[in-house]
């Protein structure tokens, strides 16, 4: 049966703010701490993190209760959240603990924020952005080089201003590495024309190039798993980045708003020995500002599109892989919703 109007509208926006019930990497470990809050901006949500007496992080509504100042421009008090307008304290769970300045205040040992839960995980914090807080939450997906004591590397974040689902599409799309990072130390070589083929399978699919491996941004695969999604891609390294094989890198992409997104890159290699810390200072000290070259080239072209670009398109081949990967969205989204309004006991209109 089509979808009705509606339906199409109710999952347009959904996908557009981000699918629920999922893990998102929000932070780097490091950016949490113990003697101050940290504020961040998931699926339009403002969230607030700090870390407990036990290094545990806790995660809440960044809200104050009391006159909806952000906690995150507070101060820590004996491992809980302190707004900085009125001095009310929070604990992890929600839940106001004290209200200093009035005694037996009747909002003291209520639960009025929604807590969230948070894994860390190689260096990055990830938060189960839930449609509902009873939703208990699957495992954590991870990309198995990150547990795997033979890869190295290093994560890095950016900011983009631009919809978390530009991002997505750009990694989906290996045909435009040889194109816009053309000058760029690693994406150089290779040829410019080429036939795209999708391997689909239950947890995920790859985009490859049927031409050429091994010579650019050939290949691209998306782990579609129950709790999150992530992709992998391998970027050739020329002489010049010393002894190992390619560079891997691992993606995530955050949705912050509906034109913001924050992007997650482990850049990995297989190495070991002198070879494993020799590309590790050699990443730092020459490898890594050539990396954020192109990573940047990718944010100024994504954040030069207009906002409703996808409403003018006209895709041809090689955009097999940002159709699949758009239409799994949209199949994530309406199963949430349908099951939303299961439990809501509306009747989907289809």
């Amino acid at each position: 049966m089509p979808l009705s109007t509606e339906m199409k509208a109710r999952i347009e926006e959904r996908v557009n703010e981000g699918i629920r019930d999922q893990w998102y990497p929000i932070a780097k470990s490091v950016e949490v701490r113990s003697d101050r809050p940290f504020g961040v901006v998931v699926l339009g949500e403002k969230l607030v993190l700090w870390r407990g007496e036990d290094g545990t992080i806790r995660c809440i509504e960044d809200f104050c209760p009391h006159r909806g100042a952000p906690l995150s421009y507070g101060e820590i008090h004996d491992g809980y959240v302190g707004c900085r307008y009125h001095g009310v304290i929070v604990d992890g769970t929600g839940t106001v603990q004290r209200v200093p300045a009035m005694p037996d205040c009747p909002i003291e040992g209520k639960k009025v924020l929604r807590s969230f839960h948070v894994k860390e995980a190689e260096d990055a914090v990830f938060v189960f952005m839930s449609s509902s807080e009873d939703v208990e939450p699957p495992e954590l997906p991870l990309p198995k080089e990150l547990s795997d004591p033979e890869w190295t590397g290093f994560l890095c974040t950016a900011i983009w201003n631009v919809n978390y689902r530009y991002a997505l599409d750009n990694l989906a799309d290996p045909m435009h590495g040889c194109y816009l990072h053309a000058e760029s130390f690693t994406l150089a070589f290779g040829s410019k024309q080429d036939i795209l083929e999708l391997d689909n399978r239950d947890d995920g699919f790859k985009v490859s190039r049927v031409g050429q491996v091994g010579e650019n941004f050939d290949w691209v695969e998306f782990d579609v798993k129950e709790g999150g999604m992530f992709c992998y891609l391998d970027i050739p390294y020329p002489p010049a980045a010393g002894a190992g094989g390619h560079m891997r890198i691992l993606g995530y992409v955050t949705p912050m708003g509906p034109r913001r997104c924050k992007v997650f890159f482990w850049r990995m290699r297989k190495v070991e020995g002198f070879a494993r810390e020799s590309w590790r200072f050699l990443y730092r000290a020459r490898l890594e500002e050539r990396h954020w070259n192109v990573l940047e080239q990718d944010r100024v072209m994504l954040e030069g599109m207009p906002d409703d670009a996808r409403t003018r398109e006209r895709l041809y081949q090689h955009d097999i892989g940002v159709a699949h990967l758009r239409r799994a969205l949209n199949r994530a989204a309406r199963a949430q919703i349908e099951a939303e309004d299961a439990a809501s006991g509306t009747v989907a209109a289809e």
